[in-house]
């Protein structure tokens, strides 16, 4: 296996749309990739996802966990846990759950600054979501990795 080569697919799960990103294949930084709009059945969207694992090549997939504010697993959260458990029966990499509080938050911002009209938004806004969270990932696997070599 290539050690310089890693990538990973990043997912902001909502109910009516998917955010998704993808790294660079050094795994350094997160790139907005598209918007899955949400089937009629969940097993059309994984697979969707499946087929786009394969299409990136990448190691793993990141899935945005909405935890509570003071860090507890809500419903939505709870939600999301289950629907990682079922994605990852589909995929030939490993999936990932990362705290995602306030990525869309950050991500509207970053678009609002940017000039960007409400209408426009919506339709950019889970794949710049599902950036923030990809990226912070990124980072933390990296500081990680650094930390291991380290010691």
């Amino acid at each position: 296996m290539d050690r310089t080569r890693f990538r990973a697919l990043g997912l902001d799960l909502g109910s009516k749309r998917i955010g998704v990103s993808v790294s660079d294949s050094s795994g350094t930084i997160a790139n907005p990739l598209l918007v899955i709009h949400r089937s009629a059945r969940r097993e059309d969207d994984y697979r969707t996802i499946a087929l786009l694992a394969v299409e990136e090549e990448v190691d793993v997939v990141v899935v945005g966990l909405p935890l509570s504010l003071d860090g507890t697993l809500g419903p939505a959260a709870r939600a999301a846990v289950a629907e990682c458990k079922t994605l990852a029966t589909v995929l030939a990499v490993p999936v990932e759950t990362y705290d995602e509080r306030l990525t869309t938050v950050a991500a509207d911002q970053v678009l609002m600054q940017a000039g960007m009209r409400a209408v426009d938004r919506r339709k950019v806004v889970d794949k710049v979501a599902a950036t923030v969270l990809l990226q912070a990932w990124l980072d933390a696997r990296r500081e990680r990795l650094r930390r291991e070599s380290a010691g």
